[in-house]
């Protein structure tokens, strides 16, 4: 099957997008701690607030793909995102900072669910393959902005500011050229729209509830090494160079690590859950050997781990929700999935914020375990009201 040039003008422009954010999304932790004097319980709620921003983002994204297609939504929201990212450039002490951040979450938030369901339903046929192409997109534009963002925070974090508000007119002007055909692709494979109240059968949209609850219990747990281990990582004379490298070698082993899993994914892709079952166990060892981890090279071992289980969750849950998803409701059903994940992004700061304020970083990986194990069972159930022919 041939990749459609829409969607890899949607791959190219997530790995945009993704690199600009990455710029600055694991180093907020740190510059509201270090740089503007706040706790990692006030920064926890902060990032809390924004993610929330997300949420909305993700929900409105989906349901304005469903209506007016990828193309408006995602114009609209990159203007949103360079609007405050000009204000992040000239206000961004106290309180200017968290504001700006949530119409950024906002904006982002948008975004998102509107590139997957639009790549989608440019590529009906592409399954999995889809999802696991903008996957690794995304992970790409983690790598290259999470390094450098690193390196530059170190001469300023000014800069980062406007490295980001850079690839976000980079990002629209290549959503201007190449994107404005996708309202055609979605009336032309879904003919009509169905709203949630109108499908008798509500078994899928059960299934698809229950499965990001466990998604969002695996993201309160993978966004501790955004927050929590960034900062701990300082407390053990781990640099910021060092840091942001940790998120390099979590990009490029997404990218090198493909052929090492393909043969696992191909034998049992038509298993999705079994596929995910082994992701959720590889989280637990993750945290397991971060949580005894004082030396660099223990980090590096933790995040290798960690990676190879998102390789296994990550592009599963968008699949099935696309799967799931019923005529007209494409764009509705991934915004509740990136919803769920940023659920979990926006939880996971506060949550472990406190544990580590209150207890120690020994305890919130114990918590971070727990987590998972109960993600377990919501795993197991999600698709047990869905007809054999059905299941994935």
């Amino acid at each position: 099957m041939k990749m459609p040039k829409i969607v890899k003008m949607l791959i190219i422009g997530m790995a945009i997008n993704i690199t600009g954010s990455s710029f600055l999304w694991p180093l907020n932790t740190i510059y509201m701690n270090e740089e503007l004097g706040k706790s990692l319980s006030t920064a926890g709620v902060v990032l809390m607030i924004n993610a929330f921003g997300s949420v909305i983002g993700n929900l409105l994204g989906g349901s304005l793909f469903d209506k007016i297609g990828g193309f408006r939504s995602i114009i609209f929201a990159s203007l949103l995102n360079i609007l405050s990212l000009v204000g992040l450039n000239f206000l961004n002490d106290w309180p200017w900072y968290p504001f700006w951040l949530v119409i950024l979450g906002f904006g982002g938030g948008i975004i998102v669910p509107a590139i997957y369901a639009m790549a989608a339903a440019s590529w009906p046929n592409g399954g999995r393959t889809t999802f696991n192409a903008i996957y690794l997109a995304q992970n790409l534009g983690v790598s290259i902005g999470a390094a450098a963002g690193g390196f530059v925070a170190d001469f300023s974090f000014s800069y980062i500011f406007m490295a980001n508000l850079l690839l976000y007119v980079v990002f629209i002007l290549i959503a201007l050229k190449y994107y404005n055909i996708d309202l055609e692709v979605h009336l032309k494979n879904d003919e009509g729209i169905a709203s949630v109240a109108q499908v008798k059968d509500k078994s899928k949209f059960t299934a698809l509830l229950l499965l990001c609850t466990m998604f969002s219990l695996c993201w309160i747990g993978y966004v501790q090494w955004q927050t929590t281990i960034a900062t701990y990582t300082q407390t053990v004379g781990i640099s910021l160079k060092q840091y942001s490298l940790l998120w390099t070698i979590n990009g490029v082993l997404i990218l090198a690590g493909q052929p090492l899993i393909a043969p696992f994914i191909n034998r049992f892709k038509e298993k999705i859950k079994l596929q995910m079952f082994i992701g959720l166990t590889i989280f637990i060892i993750s945290y397991l050997v971060t949580s005894v981890a004082e030396q660099f090279t223990m980090f590096i071992v933790g995040m290798v781990i960690l990676t190879f289980g998102e390789m296994f969750v990550w592009p599963a849950v968008p699949a099935i929700a696309n799967q799931l998803a019923p005529k007209g409701r494409m764009g509705a059903y991934q915004g509740i999935v990136n919803a769920s994940s940023t659920v979990g992004k926006a939880f996971g700061p506060v949550v472990g914020g406190v544990l580590v304020d209150v207890f120690d970083m020994k305890v919130m990986f114990y918590s971070m375990i727990l987590l998972i194990l109960i993600g377990y069972y919501f795993l197991y159930i999600y698709d047990r009201g869905i007809s054999k022919q059905d299941s994935t």
